[in-house]
């Protein structure tokens, strides 16, 4: 089965179907019915149609269906040791920032000339809707400007990676020469981001090439939904989806880490993983401190799901009745998938649509807890706010945030309190 087209695939795998009942042993074999011979001609006109009928049904399938195709070759992930100095100050996390800024931009800017036949083949993709890759561009740019000139504020004299650049025009002919270090000491991370960069900006722009007919995080479809981009400089909240894991797994793991840290953080979970999990403690007890929302009932893709409407329901009412007052009206697809007309529905609800702005990648079994870890200070330093994606049925969290937590000691980097999100408009 291919991939779904998001960050966020699959995180349970399916159970095998059981053979027919007739293949075991002990259940008797249905009995043959008889048909009538045809002529060799019939047969080959009755081939033809059949063939015809099969490749007509098979491309209505392939018109009604969300655009898919084999997920991203490579995952980003960044070497932090390369980078030569602690981010441990407002000033060091600056320039840290710049720094990520024009990598990504020099990146981006080298994409553009790309046409849709070489974005494709790049991108590993059939095709690509161009105006949601042109518009996502747009968007990025003018998010990396903005950036920019936040993290430049406080340059100093010949401080590095402080050229002026006062908008997305100037800040794309900047990042179009940014070809090599500015000193020796950075050679290294110039290197290690390059590489990075290259692979980030393709996961990005396969997500813009295939919106709208395969829905993300990529974009939103209204001011209904939102990702954390609307955060203040360098807020940052923490999410996890797919729980909560058995009792005393991972979940209960990294629910200790956060309070460890004084932290706290949204929970999206599914129906089908609380239920059960409520015989032995009640969730308003093992989630206390936190807030919780819903994932679902299930990790289905609402794209050609009829019970979406079911499980958004099923599982709000379930978590708003266990929690109590950690509760939070919120709702995050699975997959980050959702119906372009679903807004109505979810207003009615009285939810809203949470996305998100960095993904952690932790689900992916191409990289570990250390290359969680430099991928997430990396994005960090890229967006400077927003909304961060994890798993607290995998452990890489656990690893990956207390790392991220010491490295921006002092940085002035402020984790939002859940209960403050979504921000009053």
């Amino acid at each position: 089965m291919e991939p779904m087209q998001s960050s966020e695939p699959a995180q349970r795998s399916v159970a095998s179907r059981p053979a027919p009942a007739a293949a075991h042993a002990g259940h008797r074999a249905p009995p043959r019915i008889a048909t009538p011979a045809l002529a060799p001609g019939a047969r080959l006109r009755a081939g033809a149609g059949l063939a015809a009928a099969c490749a007509l049904l098979v491309a209505g399938l392939l018109a009604a269906a969300p655009l898919r195709a084999a997920g991203p070759a490579e995952i980003a992930s960044a070497d932090r040791a390369a980078w030569p100095q602690p981010i441990d100050t407002p000033a060091a996390f600056d320039r840290a920032s710049r720094a990520e800024i024009l990598a990504f931009a020099h990146e981006l800017a080298g994409s553009e000339p790309l046409d849709d036949a070489a974005l494709a083949q790049r991108l590993r993709l059939r095709q690509v809707d161009r105006a949601s890759v042109d518009k996502i561009r747009a968007r990025l740019w003018q998010r990396l400007a903005d950036n920019y000139r936040l993290a430049s504020r406080a340059c100093a004299p010949r401080e590095p990676f402080c050229a002026p650049a006062g908008d997305a025009a100037a800040l794309r002919a900047l990042a179009a020469g940014f070809d090599a270090a500015p000193a020796p000491a950075y050679a290294a991370w110039r290197a290690d981001a390059a590489r990075f960069h290259r692979i980030y900006l393709d996961e990005q722009l396969r997500l813009a090439a295939l919106f709208p007919r395969t829905s993300s995080e990529i974009d939103t479809y209204s001011a209904q939904e939102i990702d954390g981009s609307e955060l203040p400089d360098r807020q940052f909240l923490l999410t996890f989806d797919d729980g909560p894991s058995a009792p005393g797994g991972n979940t209960d793991a990294l629910l200790r880490t956060l309070r460890e840290h004084k932290l706290n953080a949204t929970f999206f979970v599914l129906g089908q993983q609380l239920q059960p999990r409520m015989k032995s403690e009640a969730p308003a007890k093992t989630y206390a401190g936190m807030c919780v929302a819903s994932h679902g009932w299930e990790h289905q893709s609402h794209s050609r799901w009829p019970q979406w409407q079911d499980s958004v329901i099923r599982s709000s009412a379930l978590v708003r009745e266990q929690t109590g007052a950690l509760y939070r009206p919120l709702f995050r697809p699975p997959y980050g998938q959702r119906r372009a007309d679903s807004g109505a529905f979810f207003r009615e609800q009285g939810l809203r649509v949470v996305l998100w702005t960095i993904d952690s990648q932790d689900w992916n079994a191409k990289v570990d807890a250390g290359q969680v870890q430099g991928r997430l200070l990396s994005l960090m330093l890229l967006w400077r706010h927003g909304t961060i994606l994890f798993h607290d049925i995998h452990d890489k969290a656990r690893v990956a945030l207390p790392w991220v937590l010491r490295q921006t000691r002092g940085a002035g980097v402020q984790w939002l309190d859940c209960r403050r999100y979504p921000l009053p408009q």
